[in-house]
């Protein structure tokens, strides 16, 4: 499963979006464009990906660039996985 899905996936159960979530893609702005997408759901999707994908993120790599975009997010986890 590409990243791309993955990652949708993870947002589609940490915000509830149901079906909302089929329709982002790499440009969907979320921070600040989905409503769900708040402090604590930051927290929460950090935590899946962590799980997911079995890497740690660091305080200091969390920016609000990161969840600019499905892009960046997507990017920021590929970056992470291929350290």
């Amino acid at each position: 499963m590409a990243t791309l899905d993955q990652v949708r996936n993870i947002l589609r159960d940490a915000l509830s979006l149901g079906d909302r979530a089929d329709r982002l893609d790499s440009s969907s702005p979320l921070l600040g464009a989905v409503p769900e997408f708040d402090s604590m759901a930051v927290v929460a999707v950090l935590t899946m990906l962590e799980d997911q994908f079995g890497f740690t993120v660091e305080d200091d790599e969390v920016s609000a660039d990161v969840f600019q975009t499905m892009g960046a997010l997507v990017e920021f986890v590929d970056r992470k996985l291929s350290v």
